[in-house]
Parts: C-alpha cells; sequence; structure tokens
C-alpha cells in the first residue's frame, strides 16, 4: 500500500498505483483536510460571498447562491462539466489521475470532507475506475471535463471500465458490487473534485515513467546496429565524451561500450580504411544524451505537480481565501510539449540507422536483408513504416501549448491546451517505441549474415530475447505480427529487464 499525504508523490509511486497498487492517506493529512472543512462549514453558515462556495461558476461568479441550493449547485456542475468525448483514457491512466487528485486535496486548501477523501481512495482500492473520454479538456480551469467523468461516480452516476478494453458500465451497480455507496456532495466539493490538473499530469506520469525506461532501452538497440554496421566505438571513448560533461551524454556512451563488450563482430573490422560514422552512429551519445538531460528536468517539473494544490478557490484561513490560477496547466502543456519533442528525435535517429541496416547502397549485406532478394523483399518495407511513423510524430510534434482559445464568455481567456499536449506526447511515445522495435528486428536479422561471429555481452542478450519470440527471416512472411511483438517487448521493459541482467546499464 502507498500511502498518500500530498507532500512525496513520485512518477514511481504513481506507477504503482496504475498498476494496481492500494493506496491509504496520512493521519496527518487528513487533519488537514478536516480543518479545512470546518473553514467551509462556517462559511456557508455564515452566508459569506466566496467563489464557488456560494457562487457560480466562470462567467456566473458574480451569480448568488442560496444556501438552499449549494448541494444542488455542486451536483450540477458536475453533471454540466461532463462533457467529455472520444475514446477512453486506459485504465492505468485513470488510477493515475485519481491518485494525484487525492494528493492534491490532501494539502488542507480545498475544503473538502473527509470522507470524500476516502470515497475517492475507494475507487482505486475497489478498482471501480470511471469510463473517462479522452477528449473535451482546454487544460484550464483544470481538466474539467475528464475529471467531471471521474466524479460523476462518486454520486453513483456516469460509467466505469469494464474488465475489457472500452467497456463501459452503469456507475450505480459497480458501486453497490464493490460495496460502496453514492456520495451527496456538499458546498465546494464538485468545484475541489475538478478544478485541477490531475488528468493531464496523471498521462504525463505515465508516458514519462515509460520514456525513461524506453531511453535506456534505445541505447541497447543502437548498440546492436552499430555492430552490424561495423561502427567504429571510438566516439564513446569515456575520456572523449568527458570533454563534453553532460551526465545524459556520458550515461549513454557508457550504455553503448557496455553492450558491445566481447564482441567479435566488433573486433573484426578494427584497423578497417574507414575515415567516419555516418551522424546517426557517432552521434549516439549527443542526441540520446540530450534525450536523457531533458527526461531529467521533465522528472523535476512533473514531480512537483504531482505534489501541488492546481484547485481553486484556495481556503488559506477563514480570512485569506484567494482565487488565483493554480488550475491552469501551463507548466503540464509545456513539458507534454517538450516530452513529445524529446521522444520524437529518438524515433528520427533511429529511423536513420533503420535505413544503413537495410539499404544495399550502403550496407555490405545483401538488399534489404533478403536471403534470396528479387523473388524476397526483405525487410524493405518496415523502413517504410518507420518513416510514416517519424513523419507522423513530426506533425503530432508541433506545440499545443502555444495555442488558446477563450472560454466561458472571455471570463477565461488564456488556456493552455495540457492535456492535448500530454496525450501527443503519449501517441509520440507509442510511435517512438515502434520504430526502435523496427531497429532491433533490422540488427538482429542484420546479425544472420555474420553469424558465427559472437556478439557484444548486451547485444547477445537482446537477440536472444527477440529470437525467442520472432524468427529470423528466410522466406517472405507477414511482418507486422513480428513488429507488435517486438514493441511490445519494449513497451512492457522486456528488453532492458533482461539486458540489465547481464550488464549494467544506466
Amino acid at each position: 500500500m502507498i500511502e498518500l499525504n500530498g507532500k512525496d508523490l513520485t512518477i514511481e509511486k504513481v506507477w504503482q498505483i496504475a498498476c494496481g497498487e492500494k493506496v491509504g492517506i496520512a493521519a496527518d493529512a487528513m487533519q488537514r483536510v478536516k480543518a479545512s472543512r470546518q473553514i467551509v462549514e462556517r462559511l456557508v453558515e455564515q452566508n459569506r460571498v466566496v467563489y464557488g462556495i456560494t457562487t457560480g461558476f466562470g462567467h456566473l461568479c458574480n451569480t448568488r447562491i442560496n444556501k438552499s441550493d449549494l448541494e444542488r449547485l455542486q451536483t450540477n456542475l458536475i453533471r454540466s462539466h461532463a462533457t467529455g468525448v472520444g475514446e477512453p483514457f486506459a485504465r492505468d491512466a485513470v488510477r493515475a489521475m485519481i491518485a494525484i487528485r487525492i494528493n492534491s486535496l490532501l494539502h488542507g486548501v480545498s475544503g473538502v470532507r473527509p470522507e470524500l477523501i476516502d470515497a475517492l481512495a475507494d475507487l482505486l482500492n475497489k478498482d471501480v475506475i470511471p469510463w473517462v473520454p479522452q477528449q473535451g479538456s482546454v487544460g484550464c480551469s483544470g481538466d474539467l471535463a475528464p475529471l467531471s467523468h471521474i466524479m460523476l461516480v462518486l454520486m453513483g452516476e456516469g460509467e466505469v471500465l469494464g474488465g475489457e478494453c472500452c467497456q463501459r458500465h452503469p456507475a450505480l451497480p459497480a458501486l453497490e458490487k464493490a460495496g460502496l455507496k453514492p456520495i451527496q456532495l456538499q458546498a465546494k466539493e464538485g468545484l475541489a473534485l475538478i478544478n485541477g490538473t490531475s488528468v493531464m499530469t496523471g498521462v504525463m506520469a505515465l508516458s514519462l515513467y515509460r520514456s525513461l525506461h524506453m531511453s535506456k532501452s534505445a541505447d541497447i538497440i543502437a548498440s546492436m546496429t552499430v555492430e552490424m554496421v561495423k561502427g567504429s566505438t571510438k566516439p564513446f571513448d569515456p575520456d572523449f565524451i568527458a570533454l563534453r560533461p553532460y551526465p545524459g551524454l556520458k550515461q549513454v556512451a557508457a550504455n553503448v561500450l557496455a553492450c558491445v563488450d566481447d564482441s567479435e563482430v566488433r573486433d573484426s573490422h578494427i584497423g578497417c580504411t574507414r575515415v567516419q560514422d555516418a551522424y546517426s552512429l557517432r552521434c549516439i551519445p549527443q542526441v540520446h544524451g540530450a534525450t536523457r538531460e531533458n527526461l531529467n528536468h521533465l522528472v523535476d517539473q512533473v514531480t512537483i505537480e504531482l505534489n501541488s494544490v492546481t484547485d481553486n478557490p484556495i481556503i488559506l484561513s477563514e480570512d485569506k481565501i484567494i482565487s488565483g490560477g493554480h488550475f491552469h496547466g501551463q507548466p503540464m502543456a509545456f513539458a507534454g510539449d517538450f516530452l513529445g519533442i524529446v521522444m520524437a528525435e529518438l524515433a528520427n535517429i533511429s529511423e536513420r540507422r533503420i535505413d544503413r541496416l537495410l539499404n544495399p547502397l550502403i550496407n555490405e549485406t545483401k538488399p534489404f536483408l533478403s536471403v534470396d532478394p528479387g523473388v524476397n523483399s526483405g525487410l524493405m518495407i518496415i523502413q517504410y513504416t518507420a518513416a510514416s511513423l517519424v513523419s507522423e510524430n513530426k506533425i503530432l510534434a508541433h506545440p499545443a501549448s502555444v495555442d488558446s482559445i477563450p472560454t466561458s464568455a472571455y471570463q477565461e481567456d488564456h488556456v493552455s491546451m495540457g492535456t492535448i499536449a500530454a496525450r501527443k506526447a503519449g501517441k509520440i511515445l507509442e510511435h517512438t517505441a515502434q520504430v526502435l522495435a523496427i531497429e532491433w528486428v533490422s540488427a538482429a536479422q542484420a546479425y544472420e549474415f555474420v553469424r558465427p561471429m559472437r556478439l557484444g555481452k548486451g547485444s547477445a542478450i537482446a537477440y536472444e530475447l527477440l529470437r525467442e519470440h520472432v524468427p529470423a527471416l528466410g522466406e517472405d512472411r507477414i511482418l507486422a505480427p513480428d513488429l507488435r511483438i517486438a514493441k511490445d517487448l519494449l513497451w512492457n521493459s522486456s528488453l532492458l529487464d533482461r539486458v540489465s541482467k547481464v550488464v549494467k546499464i544506466v
């Protein structure tokens, strides 16, 4: 069980919760929640005018709400804002979103009841996961539409995810089956539940966790290609690398050298007459390293957001209630765009290495790594697939964060598009995984032409893992299943886990 307290949530903890780990709530955090709720109840009793508590929302902020209508106000807020469209978020992403929303509320400045925190935790611990459409958020005031679809389930309304992808079932029977009861929202609670960046941050946290692992897998695959195209390892020399002392650059170079260590393939061409390798080979430390550097920066940014308050208004004390802009998603919008860009570059350089493996004008083996070229096309067309994916990535990498459109009758006149940025980054990451998988398949096929020379320690493990699931190509066959399997082995970190048991990957 992972205890949430508002302060020390990490990307790794979000990943564990997303994968099914249960959550607990820290007692001291719940005391903060209770104290904040008591302030709200006094404000209501005093009939004070406070945005979102005794007024309408957005452009309707100057509309006074009668005390008798406060519960109805919060219920109607959730219903009216549940306007999402499109395919649903995956179960793991929604679990991440709920955990992040709880963590924000545990700061004790949002005015919700402890019972509401418990109800959100129950959704996670009983695995009652809302069906949440992906489209409809402009990233300000927070992720209103998708969060509303989550919070409908607390009220016994809306829908939940079934056991299979995209299945949806009514929420109330699902709650009853799990032994849970619907909750009636009270003053301030509806607004506190949906006015935040938890959706975009949840998507970002999971994509960033995968990206950190994927970047290491990219080093392993690139090392295989370096071997197969008879690339030099001098550009990875520690003394040379130290002259440009980025930590990420050093890590990548070390990974490649570790993977090709003890390689007979590498040793077979030492002393050849080639002067320089192409950039896609000798600049692996610089390109992969730059991605690594910026992923570390993004970890810092997302970790701050995981432990932030993104509600509005903020109740600091009974006499200090501030209606500000912590719900604005601009920090995550930039982070999402940036994540997409740095992962797209891993795919870009990988596609160029694929070409060097397959291109008969460059490689020193048979065209397109076909055993019998002509009547067989070999791996010719998988480079087309890679080219298609990297080109689509370039379109997706156009920043969402530079866009804005006024909403709520100009009251909300600048928005972040942060959820779009986060969703785009996730799609780019999937494409990048597939491109790297294509490089892996290509490098493994290239090895068939130089066997039985020994591969490097890490490369050999990568080759063996792939061959456990994807046989070498002789006669042409349908390759789509091979590409899917290779991508899945990257996506679930099987490649990184297997190689890391033999060589040190940093």
